[in-house]
């Protein structure tokens, strides 16, 4: 009798841990601590190229439970689903209905029903944010006030122009966060000018080049150049989709004319954002493009695809930050079409260029790239592929501890 119930009470002791998978072998086993619940939040495009190796890294261990929330900040399947698909991210687990509308309504909206669904689930560790997102920051919003710890990985970047609204959404989520990951020296710097304790900042590389490099060889297989008619050609690659450059005719129109001159020299490849087509046929600008020789006028493509024919590009034309950041590992000269980089080592490291938005610079630029020999970057420090298993690390090391 006493031998069983020694045993019962071994037994009821084990099972005070949680039940899950090892890691390793897939077989059964008994984790002595209560899993760290981890709500991993995405809710538009360069959210998930980032979560899709976060989650990975983090599912990848037996301590950490993840709850994967999809705000649908980008509500067209093309930006989205597809994505999820692509990347090997599981299906969310939970899904909101955020409408489309104004910054402010969309990031209110996201609050109201990222509040709900917190009740929903209940307890949370850590609510796990990237990048800059209104989704981004409604999320950290509603977690601080509940008095549950936030981590946004790619921390302290700042373009320092406060007309960006991701760069209030950027700022507003460092200040909010327990634990900040940033991608580089410069964003541990800007963290540390704003005051922010050096116990929270933990520099671990670009989870986005987790991705990249995991699917380098899969995007190959796509051969996207191939189908659009541009294999083993020069070729420029094109978007655009920040509010300061396509929601005004005056400097959206500038912008398609110095594409239309770029075709002229080599062919251009624009795959156009949602909002971009939008504004483009607003405007009365889309049929020109269209009529433009050597200019291709695409919907947006999946991330495979899309990586494909960046990596065989002479040379892309973009606003996108991430962009900024693929074609510095991935050595395509870049040129950005904005006044400003939140990620100035892509130009101290990288192939980028911030070259402004007026047409005879960009032309001007593009002609230099064209003339110059492929340039050789350097890629970033930490930049390795490894960037999400370092913020497993510290995520499981500082939690522990309470």
């Amino acid at each position: 009798m006493l031998a069983f119930t020694a045993a019962a009470a071994r037994l009821v002791e084990a099972f005070r841990g949680r039940f899950s998978l090892s890691s390793s072998t897939g077989a059964p086993n008994l984790v002595s601590e209560p899993l760290v619940h981890v709500l991993a939040v995405v809710g538009a495009r360069p959210n998930f190229v980032k979560m899709s190796a976060l989650v990975a890294a983090l599912r990848a261990e037996a301590r950490f439970r993840v709850t994967l929330l999809h705000t649908r900040q980008h509500y067209d399947d093309r930006l989205s689903q597809a994505l999820f698909d692509q990347l090997d991210l599981p299906r969310p687990d939970v899904e909101l209905e955020i409408p489309t509308g104004s910054h402010a309504l969309q990031t209110a909206s996201t609050m109201r029903h990222f509040d709900a669904a917190l009740d929903r689930l209940g307890p949370v560790d850590v609510v796990l944010v990237v990048g800059d997102v209104n989704s981004t920051l409604a999320a950290a919003l509603v977690a601080v006030k509940r008095g549950i710890r936030v981590a946004h990985v790619e921390a302290g970047l700042r373009s320092f122009n406060w007309a960006m609204p991701e760069e209030i959404n950027r700022v507003v989520t460092d200040r909010l966060a327990d634990l900040l990951f940033t991608p580089s020296a410069d964003a541990d710097e800007n963290l540390r000018r704003e005051g922010i304790p050096a116990e929270r900042i933990h520099r671990v590389g670009n989870v986005m080049i987790d991705t990249l490099l995991a699917h380098r060889a899969r995007a190959r297989e796509t051969r996207s150049a191939e189908r659009l008619g541009v294999a083993g050609r020069d070729y420029a690659v094109a978007t655009l989709h920040r509010q300061e450059n396509v929601d005004g005719r005056e400097t959206l129109a500038g912008l398609a004319g110095a594409l239309v001159e770029a075709a002229r020299r080599l062919p251009v490849i624009f795959a156009a954002h949602p909002r971009t087509r939008n504004r483009l046929r607003e405007f009365a600008l889309e049929g020109g493009l269209r009529a433009a020789q050597g200019l291709t006028l695409l919907e947006p493509l999946g991330y495979l695809e899309f990586l494909d024919l960046v990596a065989g590009a002479r040379v892309t034309l973009t606003d996108s930050g991430g962009l900024q950041e693929e074609t510095t590992v991935l050595g395509v000269p870049c040129l950005t079409l904005r006044g400003e980089t939140e990620r100035p080592v892509t130009v101290t490291h990288g192939t980028n260029r911030v070259v402004g938005t007026a047409p005879a610079a960009i032309l001007d630029a593009l002609d230099a790239a064209l003339a110059a020999p492929r340039p050789e970057g350097r890629v970033p420090p930490l930049w390795d592929g490894r960037a999400a298993s370092r913020v497993a690390a510290v995520l499981g090391r500082v939690l522990a501890e309470g």
